[in-house]
């Protein structure tokens, strides 16, 4: 009988992430693949990321809505609670071998937690980074109650052992969004960009062979009330420079709405904004970009593999592993500006495998074909 291998999805982001793996556990011959999806992934305001999904080939097993219109604080902690009564009911339905959970959404933890009170085992993918908000304590907290590890890099497993992990189930296998970079870099990227954006969008004006830069910027949840003011200042420093630039709207995080009005309020002919774009054609902006702006992991772990100009701005990545391609800034108008114009003299960085080298997904499938374990946990010194 194959292994149930439920993979819980809640944001695009989530989805860049596990991709690979996702597609890997689906053809193994031992490996039955489930898909949970709940969160922003299946609401429309954020591009509804499930219709992707489902596009790509793979078929929802459960889905569930829990979150709430705010982004507030106190809505993501209400979010949070509905998500664990509704992710229980298709942890039930499914009755999964393992879950599956990514990196350090707040729609993950009360997910994880349903499968903790459940005495279903726990797979953690991405865990170990050290980065700002409040991501940082979800990513450690799914760490202290998953089963298995699947670290993007060697400090990041060493930081989980250092947490009294057991060694014998904490695995580097790179980050699987680097997967997908490897296979998707195999193609054209400005014809695939003109192609995609033509057809789906009716944008025949932007001219992808010609430097343009990509904005990704998320709201700090621990700097509620200020989000606001850091996307003006990136605006403000777009404005100076008027380059074409493509603006990927924020996340449900608290402070998502600050960013998302502030943004929507500018109309220039050089901004085209986005709630949602799919994986591979952000793969190949990301490839293309002069550089990408914002506070977004992708700069930091797509962006060392691809070589990609980054401008990282405020505290949301802080002490995150980063490699020679990225230049930190606070959220100020010309420390933005000087930064930018610092990475388009620069150009393309050399690729790195600081996150890994893009055979991640098979490793994390051909793992858990192999693995048993004990949902009882103790703690290793």
């Amino acid at each position: 009988m194959k292994k149930k291998i439920c993979v819980y999805i809640g944001s695009r982001a989530n989805y860049s992430s596990i991709k690979a793996a996702m597609s890997a556990i689906d053809s193994h011959p031992e490996l039955e693949l489930q898909l949970l999806t709940g969160a922003s992934a299946v609401e429309e305001k954020f591009g509804n990321v499930e219709k992707l999904i489902n596009q790509d080939g793979f078929k929802t097993a459960f889905t569930f809505k829990n979150l709430q219109e705010e982004t507030t604080p106190y809505a993501m902690a209400v979010s949070a609670g509905k998500g664990m009564i509704e992710s229980a009911h298709g942890l039930d339905v499914l009755k999964p071998d393992y879950l599956v959970v990514v990196g350090d959404r707040f729609d993950v933890i009360p997910v994880a937690m349903s499968a903790l009170m459940m005495n279903i085992p726990i797979a953690h993918t991405m865990g170990g980074e050290v980065s700002g908000t409040v991501d940082e304590s979800i990513r450690h907290a799914l760490t202290k109650i998953s089963h298995i590890h699947f670290p993007a890099n060697e400090d990041a497993r060493e930081r989980i052992i250092k947490m009294g992990e057991n060694p014998e189930v904490v695995f580097n296998v790179g980050c699987p969004r680097m997967d997908l970079i490897k296979d998707e870099l195999k193609r054209d990227s400005v014809q695939e960009l003109k192609a995609y954006f033509s057809e789906k969008t009716g944008m025949n004006d932007f001219d992808f062979s010609k430097p343009f830069l990509l904005v990704s910027h998320h709201p700090v949840t621990t700097e509620f009330g200020q989000n606001a003011e850091s996307a003006r200042n990136i605006l403000a420093a777009l404005e100076l420079l008027k380059l074409p630039t493509i603006f990927l709207l924020p996340n449900s995080d608290a402070g998502g709405d600050e960013i998302k009005t502030t943004v929507l309020k500018i109309q220039r002919p050089w901004l085209k904004t986005f709630d949602n774009l799919p994986t591979p054609i952000y793969i190949h902006l990301m490839n293309k970009a002069s550089a990408l702006i914002g506070n977004s992991s992708s700069g930091i772990r797509e962006g060392a593999f691809i070589g990609t100009p980054v401008v990282n701005v405020g505290s949301r990545q802080t002490a995150r592993l980063v490699g020679q391609n990225v230049i930190q800034v606070e959220p100020k108008e010309e420390l933005i500006k000087h930064a930018i114009e610092s990475q388009l003299k620069h150009g393309k960085y050399a690729h790195d495998d600081l996150y890994g080298n893009g055979t991640a997904g098979s490793k994390i499938a051909e793992i858990l074909s192999k693995m048993s374990v004990n949902v009882q946990k103790v703690i290793h010194y």
